[in-house]
């Protein structure tokens, strides 16, 4: 099934399920949607950051800090983290909650109301399919200094980015 006609639940700030619709029409229509988002934490104070490929829908080309995408209709946020993560790294876990991510910014995503995840691992991450262009890692406190210049997803810089400097107690970033 191609990706715009996937479906996907409209939900409103609360999480109650509006309607389904597909992945076009949430995009078209900038329609309120849920994703999940797993940050991948090594023991030696490492975030895996990934770089997605450059025919992506949104965001192409750009940097980020962590794994995740649009979840299915009806599926947990526990389980799209897991199929999400296994997807576009190849790695599985225990994944702990760190809580819920609100975007409503400008963009091609549409507002967003998320949940983010952490993995802590020293497993290898494979970019197993072809969403992910490139790997890398970065130090937590390099953090903030590691995006400057890049091009970031703005969901993760404005959700993601921080709930994982108040964890880890990093320098915040300030957009």
């Amino acid at each position: 099934m191609a990706a715009d006609s996937e479906l996907v639940e409209h939900v409103d700030p609360g999480g109650e399920v509006l309607d389904v619709v597909t992945r076009a029409d949430v995009r078209r229509l900038r329609l309120r949607h849920r994703c999940t988002y797993v940050a991948v934490v090594t023991s030696d104070h490492r975030l895996v950051v990934h770089r997605r490929a450059d025919w992506k829908d949104v965001f192409p080309g750009y940097w980020d800090v962590c794994f995740g995408g649009v979840c299915g209709v009806g599926e947990s946020w526990l389980e799209s983290a897991t199929r999400e993560l296994r997807e576009e790294s190849g790695l599985t876990g225990q994944l702990e909650d760190l809580g819920p991510i609100s975007y409503e910014g400008p963009g091609p995503t549409g507002p967003i109301l998320g949940r983010l995840f952490l993995l802590r691992s020293d497993a290898a991450p494979v970019a197993s399919d072809d969403e992910v262009a490139e790997l890398a890692s970065v130090r937590l406190e390099d953090l903030v200094k590691w995006m400057a210049g890049r091009s970031v997803c703005a969901d993760s810089l404005e959700g993601v980015v921080p709930l994982i400097t108040a964890r880890f107690g990093i320098e915040p970033y300030q957009s």
